[in-house]
Parts: structure tokens; sequence; C-alpha cells
């Protein structure tokens, strides 16, 4: 069975440590510091970054929450 996109992100993620995590968002932030290339950049790297940070602030309350 195919996994979708954001489950393989998602479990890829479970699997990293901080170091690896740093490293991605390093990249990711990389990325979005790029010069915008169409009128949709703001919207599109404002949307990115809050799920970004929604996902991160998840999977720290879920780490509390096993660590409890």
């Amino acid at each position: 069975m195919l996994q979708s996109p954001k489950l393989a992100i998602l479990q890829s993620l479970d699997a990293m440590d901080s170091a690896q995590m740093e490293e991605v968002l390093m990249h990711i932030k990389s990325i979005l510091n790029q010069p915008e290339r169409n009128p949709d950049y703001r919207n599109f790297k404002k949307e990115a970054m809050k799920e970004i940070r929604q996902a991160l602030r998840k999977e720290k309350k879920n780490k509390l929450r096993i660590a409890a």
C-alpha cells in the first residue's frame, strides 16, 4: 500500500534526532529565503512556516506526554 507524502514525511521526522531535525530546518530556511519568484511566494512561505510550526509543536507535545 502506498503511503501519502504527508504520512511519509511525518514518519521520517519521527525517526530523526535533534541534529538531523535542525539540519532539515536549515535546509528549509535556505529554500524559503531565496528571492521571490512569483506573486504567491509570500503566501506560500507564510503557510509553509505555519504548518512547520504546528508540526513541531505537536511533536514536542507528544514527546512531553510520552516522557510524563
